[in-house]
């Protein structure tokens, strides 16, 4: 508790009662919770003495906070009349028994050593051993879904890493379901190790990167010349103005400033902040492939000529922040699928021709695709990826046409495609149905043969030409093809690319030096030292090159007669004769 005892000196006390005003202690705001109490005495004086009692908050170095006893003894003056409150002039004493004033410690509290955690742990988070080791850790998962195929069924994992011959002697089809291998870029394990990579890269941002910002930012002159002499280059112009060293400066790029007979320039700043820069972009990255991982839908058809589908339909989503939009009730028809051919006959280029309809029928767009032109609408991207023959339509003895479904073929190595379809001859319910068989690499040509296996034959599609089989007159009227699509939205591509695009940007900016400057002038000499983050081995050279462009300080002829005069005055004293 605080006591405060205050006295006047004795006067009239006629107004004393009325002029007792809330008491304003400024010289301890930290007083509260305070009552007075007051005994005046209006026999022949104005004494006036009260006790203020209250609590006293006082601050100590570590920040804790305790109550101290404490007392005061002062001055009040009342005035004769209606006026501005007292002013009290108080002056800390001793405590109320004459014992002096105890400085009591304060044990730390818990919150300060919770201020003390996050410091630690961003510390922690930005190390840098530790930030290289989780990029080899991403890099590694990375690599390791490249290996396993991802998105397959569970059987096929089951025979791809059985349990009875695991891969590196323990790796078997258990470890790829459990941790989510089969579907790497939005497991846990992965996104997990990607988000501690970009928390490092924030940590390193918030504790390393932005306080150089800071302090480069920050600039001051140096008025000794022995503090200029310390930089990590420094030199001493003998007859120059560090005015002719400024406008050098500016002509090669430095903001400069001077105060008297001190300079400071600099120039690269955007250097500094360019780490800054590369480390949001690689968060911008990180980012915009986790929503591609966690956000996306993909789907892949393969639709005959003439048909149609909508895109609903075929897109799945792949992870717990996929969204579908208006644009998956779209539907998409395939108009017609045209192949190009290179000289030799293969195969060089599809063509789909798509037309999209909304709900009420309307086309809204119609583009035709090919490989690496895709189409765009709503957020989905179509891909031509893929080709097949769906069915040849074909005359048999003047009837028809008859839509005969094309199978693929197993083939015995390489990667070229091979179809074939049968036509029976015979009667159908006859135990062996003898007919027919026609094979098609491409759309060019169809190859045929007899019930015996026999080659029968070529005919190009809607050539018209017919072709004798076994007594069967046949016209091959048209090969229908299949185009192959790929259907995907990704709303993290657009973050992807700008993280790349701002990625190689602030790469480059990097590379600018941060380059400060020092100058003095000391008498007729100006002493320069300065520094540069970067290119340390040129800057010598730069610096040298802009110091020989400041001109040279030249006496003009009458300081010349004076300095003379000055001369020959002086050696006439020395000799006794008066000038």
């Amino acid at each position: 508790m605080e006591t405060l005892k205050i006295s006047t000196t004795p006067s009239t006390m006629s107004h004393i009662q009325n002029q007792i005003h809330p008491l304003n202690l400024k010289p301890y705001p930290l007083i509260r919770n305070s009552r007075i109490l007051g005994v005046y005495n209006n026999k022949g004086g104005r004494t006036f003495s009260f006790t203020l009692t209250c609590k006293l908050k006082v601050k100590t170095v570590k920040g804790t906070k305790t109550n101290n006893e404490k007392s005061f003894s002062g001055q009040i003056t009342v005035p004769d009349s209606d006026s501005a409150p007292p002013i009290i002039e108080a002056e800390e004493g001793s405590i109320g028994n004459g014992e002096k004033k105890v400085e009591q410690k304060n044990s730390v509290s818990g919150s300060g050593l919770l201020k003390k955690l996050p410091r630690k742990f961003l510390g922690i988070l930005s190390n840098l051993p530790l930030a290289i080791a989780e990029m080899f850790a991403v890099a590694g998962l990375m690599a390791l879904g490249t290996f396993i195929d991802q998105g397959e069924a569970p059987d096929y994992y089951f025979q791809k890493f059985p349990d009875d011959h695991p891969s590196l002697g323990f790796f078997s089809w258990r470890w790829v379901l459990t941790l989510g291998f089969d579907h790497m870029f939005s497991s846990p394990v992965f996104l997990g190790t990607l988000t501690l990579l970009g928390a490092s890269l924030m940590a390193c941002t918030y504790t390393t990167q932005i306080p150089l910002v800071k302090v480069a930012r920050r600039w001051s002159f140096l008025n000794s010349a022995e503090t200029i002499r310390k930089q990590e280059y420094a030199d001493t112009l003998p007859r120059a103005s560090v005015k002719d060293l400024g406008v050098i400066l500016m002509g090669d790029g430095y903001e400069v400033f001077s105060k008297g007979p001190a300079l400071y320039a600099f120039k690269g700043l955007a250097g500094r902040f360019a780490p800054i820069g590369v480390h949001l972009s690689l968060l911008l990255v990180m980012s915009g492939g986790t929503l591609s991982a966690t956000g996306s839908f993909r789907g892949a058809v393969t639709v005959p000529q003439g048909l149609n589908f909508v895109a609903g339909d075929v897109l799945s989503p792949s992870g717990f922040l996929s969204t579908p939009s208006d644009a998956f009730s779209t539907e998409i028809h395939v108009n017609r699928f045209s192949m190009d051919y290179y000289d030799s006959g293969e195969v060089s280029q599809f063509h789909t021709d798509l037309s999209l309809y909304d709900l009420n029928g309307k086309e809204v767009m119609r583009k035709t695709i090919s490989v690496n032109d895709p189409l765009r609408y709503g957020g989905i991207t179509i891909y031509q990826t893929d080709w097949s023959i769906s069915a040849l339509q074909v005359l048999k003895d003047g009837e028809g046409p008859f839509n005969l479904a094309m199978a693929p073929l197993q083939m015995n190595g390489g990667d070229k495609k091979l179809f074939g379809t049968f036509l029976p001859v015979e009667d159908g319910d006859s135990p062996n149905v003898k007919g027919i068989s026609m094979l098609a690499r491409d759309l060019q040509s169809v190859i045929l043969y007899d019930k015996q296996g026999k080659f029968a034959g070529v005919r190009r599609p809607n050539s018209k030409l017919p072709i004798e089989i076994d007594g069967t007159k046949i016209v091959i009227v048209d090969a229908i093809g299949s185009s192959g699509l790929d259907l995907k939205t990704d709303p993290g591509v657009p973050v992807v690319y700008a993280g790349f695009g701002a990625l190689m940007l602030t790469t480059c900016i990097s590379y600018l030096s941060h380059t400060q400057l020092w100058a003095l002038q000391d008498g007729t000499s100006v002493v320069v030292g300065g520094k540069t983050n970067r290119a340390k081995g040129e800057f010598p050279d730069a610096i040298n090159r802009l110091l020989d462009q400041v001109p040279e300080l030249v006496e003009s002829s009458s300081s010349k007669e004076s300095d003379s005069l000055m001369a020959s005055k002086s050696e006439l004293e020395q000799t006794g004769l008066d000038v």
